[in-house]
């Protein structure tokens, strides 16, 4: 078996970030640090450890939906001392990582699982999994700006792949906006509303893959169910 792909079976993180580990020479096979991707394992005579701690499959498999606030980072650790995801995460006895990211200010839904093939399937561009956001911008898009939004924008030195938006709710001096996507770039749907003459003031994702979170308050957290976890197994052909 391929290293990183024991490693994210064993969830040590998904199979790109278990990558990364290797290359940073965090990973040792038989107390030797490898950094050699695609390097195949034995796993009935190898010992493997990252930062000198034993990996071994068999863990059970977590899968959990979250309510992200605002404030808080999705990483496990952060130098600037910020509180991150994994301080709501308290009760969970399995290790967990985030499938994608959400901005240290971006709300809403966010899957953790350590189930390393289901989480590098739903985070791959190869897979074209859904998300939909909701976006308060300043001002009011023109039925010009949200067709450029749906047809792809320039961000950067990148175009916008196409997306489904549209109006839901004009306010005093602002607007809802929603927009699917099937992208996951860096800041993307503040970069792209940006581009188009509205700044983002609040951002939610109130959909990743067809599951959301309207029974969970902010902070709060539950498992996926067995049907949410075969839906999303199906969806990126592991079922």
């Amino acid at each position: 078996m391929r290293l990183n792909r024991f490693l994210a079976q064993a969830g040590v993180d998904s199979r790109r970030k278990c990558d990364l580990l290797i290359q940073q020479g965090r990973v040792s096979v038989n107390g030797v640090p490898v950094t050699q991707l695609g390097m195949k394992i034995d796993l009935d005579r190898d010992q493997i450890a990252v930062d000198g701690q034993p990996v071994r499959v068999g863990e059970r498999l977590t899968y959990i939906l979250l309510n992200k606030p605002a404030g808080y980072i999705v990483t496990a650790q952060d130098t600037h001392h910020r509180k991150t995801v994994f301080d709501l995460l308290s009760r969970i006895p399995q290790r967990v990582f985030p499938v994608g990211r959400l901005d240290f200010d971006t709300e809403g839904v966010l899957l953790l699982t350590n189930d390393g093939d289901l989480a590098f399937r739903l985070s791959h561009p190869r897979y074209q999994v859904s998300k939909t956001y909701l976006a308060l911008v300043e001002g009011r898009p023109a039925q010009e700006a949200l067709e450029r939004l749906s047809q792809g924008v320039r961000v950067d030195n990148w175009v916008s792949s196409p997306a489904q938006v549209r109006l839901v709710k004009v306010t005093a001096g602002n607007a809802l906006v929603e927009i699917k996507l099937h992208e996951g770039r860096k800041r993307q749907v503040k970069k792209m509303c940006q581009t188009v003459g509205h700044r983002v003031k609040r951002l939610w994702r109130i959909a990743f893959a067809g599951i959301r979170v309207a029974d969970l308050s902010p902070g709060q957290w539950r498992p996926l169910r067995e049907s949410e976890v075969k839906n999303l197994k199906k969806l990126v052909k592991l079922l």
